[in-house]
């Protein structure tokens, strides 16, 4: 069976560029690239042309998730493998495959309706080195683990679960917990396709009504988790569960709003392994503590973070 490699980039739709730019660079300390084109630019985090394309569109919510496999005869042998499991998908087109930096795409939807393209080749801008959009202590952990991970509104867990474990994926229910003002107790599926402990996650029944949850970027370094930290609070940033750590991935690591009103999760490791058996968790192993849950419940507008 083949699989995806990892979670490679992230596209998602905004109403407030500007604001997008400013807290990707001077808040989380990512780097802007911007080549011309009128309704989109990009944030880097490593040598990859990019991990995540900010689209001018509005949504403010995911547009798409990109999913590598490790060359061409496993993008045919991913062909493949979907016929088998009876999914429809669209061989992209060389403008698509253009469009997104890389050589092959194609491009199916998960049972949620969120737009999911596997691909192979993406461009490597070894030319253009990284630069931070602040000062770093270290670098964003992506690597062999891919752009980070993202929790999903899945309505259908069991038809998510067995979407993912075509593409290769494999995890499950790790975590049952009730949030505050929750009015029942909440699944959470964790799925992973490399070391990163998971890639792909849901919550079952769905948090919000956006098709994102949250998104998560990992630091090497402790030092620049600290200082994102303080940075948020210093522009008074909505802060939604506070820093902690989560007992089955083991990084510290806190929540706050993006401008587009849904999460962004920052964290570095602490130095624990995650388990690699099947286990499951009904709290935390501390903090997280839920600070502005009303806030991101239906993708309400946070306010100005510039």
């Amino acid at each position: 069976m083949v699989a995806v490699t990892e979670l490679g980039y992230i596209g998602i739709g905004v109403s407030d560029t500007e604001a997008w730019k400013s807290y990707a660079t001077e808040v989380v300390g990512m780097e802007v690239l911007e080549e011309g084109l009128d309704d989109r630019f990009f944030l880097r985090l490593d040598s990859w042309h990019h991990r995540i394309a900010v689209h001018s569109s509005g949504e403010d919510d995911l547009l798409y998730l990109g999913w590598r496999v490790a060359g061409r005869v496993e993008f045919e042998a991913m062909q493949r493998q979907l016929d088998d499991a009876g999914l429809s998908y669209e061989i992209g087109s060389p403008e698509l495959a253009e469009e997104r930096h890389v050589l092959d795409i194609l491009t199916l939807t998960d049972p949620a309706g969120i737009r999911t393209e596997i691909f192979h080749g993406p461009e490597i801008a070894l030319h253009k080195p990284f630069h931070p959009g602040r000062p770093l202590h270290g670098r964003f952990s992506t690597g062999d683990g891919g752009a980070g991970h993202c929790i999903l509104s899945q309505p259908d867990s069991e038809a998510a679960y067995r979407f993912y474990k075509v593409l290769g994926l494999e995890g499950g229910l790790e975590v049952k917990i009730r949030p505050p003002e929750a009015p029942m107790p909440v699944d959470l599926h964790f799925m992973h396709c490399n070391d990163r402990q998971h890639s792909v996650a849901w919550t079952a029944p769905p948090l919000s009504t956006k098709m994102i949850n949250h998104l998560m970027f990992e630091y090497d370094n402790i030092l620049d988790l600290g200082r994102a930290h303080d940075l948020v609070n210093d522009r008074g940033i909505p802060v939604a569960m506070s820093l902690g750590v989560h007992a089955n991935d083991r990084i510290l690591s806190f929540y706050s709003a993006s401008p587009s009103g849904w999460m962004i999760e920052l964290g570095a490791p602490i130095g624990q392994d995650h388990a690699t058996q099947s286990e499951h968790y009904r709290s935390d192993i501390f903090g997280h503590r839920v600070m502005e849950l009303a806030t991101f419940a239906d993708g309400v507008d946070p306010g100005d973070q510039t």
